[in-house]
């Protein structure tokens, strides 16, 4: 999908053919489409913010829609679709008109490969096709119980100079997930941080987010309590990857908050998998653990998938001025308790 080749889902009942459009150009746009008859495939919200989909469709952000193609939707007009950079730069033509999704099973598939991908969830699709994979592939790409440990070391860091760090992989997947030990078990559950990808906060030192002070407060932490672990889950941008949380930093900018930022993107508010967080803590063998998050999503998810959460452990730090709205974002529509 990234190289723009054309890939085929086979899903009940038949199979799509699909061309990213962020990948794709006009050149092989009219050598995968000579005719012109590809419909756009986006997802509800995507489709909702161009006003192409009620607001029942949206409450499901990555469901699929599929616009029927017109004279006036060339490539040029499919990107601006696709990418809201070009909302506010971008007059849309129209009208434009969804139908009825085919093989609707293998439409959400491209969609949340899209995801997988890192790129705009948004095709070219055309009915058939010899299928390259199937959607129990792309299950099996993304099932946390294929997570194994690959290896382990000695971790000296700033905090703990006895730090040890596990790292987990799939056979397919390209990230590695890793855990750091602080301290030795001693009897008690262990003091837990599921933290998820930042290069921005984590790294460059970013304003933006409270994730780097997060991560650093977290060790912190687990150093005073004498034992605890930090996963530490590739899934930047909750689940969406780099590129993508970058283009909801610019819609931010715009005036959006967090979670609308994603949802016109065409992703889910929260696209993260913390069944990778819990098989993680079975193949260290800690089934009970004490939480230390704001988040009461991590704690269901963790106890839905086998973990017991004895205790939540707050988790909250100072706002600054220009992380205030993304905080207070957190809080009022996501349910963070902060």
């Amino acid at each position: 999908m990234r190289r723009g080749w054309p890939v085929t889902i086979a899903g009940t009942g038949g199979a799509l053919t699909l061309l990213a459009i962020e990948s794709a150009d006009p050149v092989r746009l009219a050598t995968f489409d000579a005719g012109a008859q590809a419909g756009v495939l986006l997802s509800a919200g995507r489709a909702a913010t161009l006003k192409l989909a009620n607001q029942r469709d949206a409450a499901v952000p990555d469901a699929p829609v599929l616009v029927a193609r017109a004279p006036w939707l060339d490539f040029a007009a499919a990107t601006a679709l696709a990418d809201p950079q070009f909302d506010l730069a971008t007059p849309m033509k129209g009208p434009f008109r969804a139908i009825p999704v085919p093989v609707a099973d293998a439409a959400a598939a491209a969609l949340r490969l899209a995801r997988i991908a890192g790129i705009l969830p948004a095709f070219f699709v055309i009915e058939g096709g010899e299928p390259a994979l199937s959607i129990a592939d792309i299950d099996a790409h993304e099932d946390a119980g294929r997570l194994a440990i690959a290896t382990r070391a000695r971790l000296p860091i700033a905090h703990a100079e006895d730090a040890e760090i596990v790292a987990f992989r799939t056979p397919e997947a390209a990230g590695e997930h890793v855990a750091l030990l602080i301290g030795a078990p001693d009897g008690r559950p262990p003091l837990v941080r599921l933290h998820s990808e930042c290069l921005t906060g984590d790294v460059l030192g970013s304003l933006k987010c409270d994730c780097g002070p997060q991560l650093d407060a977290a060790l912190a932490a687990m150093v005073a309590d004498g034992w605890g672990i930090l996963l530490y889950l590739r899934q930047e941008g909750r689940g969406i990857g780099l590129v993508n949380k970058l283009r909801a930093y610019a819609l931010q900018d715009q005036g959006f908050d967090t979670v609308d930022a994603n949802t016109r993107l065409g992703f889910a508010v929260d696209a993260r998998d913390f069944g990778v967080a819990a098989r993680m803590l079975t193949l260290l063998k800690q089934d009970r653990i004490r939480l230390l998050t704001n988040n009461p999503a991590k704690v269901a998810a963790l106890e839905a998938a086998g973990v017991e959460v004895v205790e939540r452990v707050p988790h909250a730090l100072p706002a600054n001025a220009h992380n205030a709205r993304y905080l207070a974002t957190k809080r009022d529509r996501t349910g963070h308790q902060l």
